[in-house]
């Protein structure tokens, strides 16, 4: 199980966005090229990003804009807003465990508690860093 990279790519955006801001109209392509992916691909995360509130998406080539402090948005929040988990779960349980089998039938007392635990552990940690962290440390490394 993974996370997908549409986490990963939506942290590089709005990096991107907070970068660049002063010195470029920041535009799907732009971010695309940064991001090495198809600007579709950014142009379906940054309507996500919106959705949530996060960004402002100016028609046409005007651009994206951070709505928010960066020091308000925490990796949950672009976890919240870009990742598709049914049910809020991160974890999926595999359809249909055999109950005649002596684990099958007992797999989700033995998993679900942990499960949520270790779900709630990641939450947690992902709500301790916001962008602004991460930011802070994107401009000593690439000196924005």
């Amino acid at each position: 199980m993974q996370i997908s990279s549409r986490f990963t790519i939506a942290v590089h955006v709005l990096i991107c966005i907070e970068a660049f801001k002063n010195d470029y109209k920041v535009t799907s392509d732009f971010l695309a090229s940064s991001v090495n992916v198809n600007p579709v691909v950014i142009r379906r995360l940054l309507q996500q990003l919106k959705k949530a509130g996060l960004i402002n998406v100016k028609r046409g080539s005007g651009g994206a804009d951070i709505e928010k402090p960066l020091d308000e948005i925490t990796l949950l929040d672009l976890y919240h807003a870009v990742e598709c988990v049914e049910n809020g779960e991160l974890f999926h349980f595999h359809e249909s465990p055999n109950p005649l089998c002596p684990v099958g039938k007992n797999i989700h007392a033995l998993l679900d508690g942990r499960l949520d635990e270790v779900q709630k552990a990641m939450e947690e940690e992902m709500s301790s860093v916001s962008i602004q962290d991460i930011m802070n440390d994107a401009e000593k490394l690439i000196q924005i």
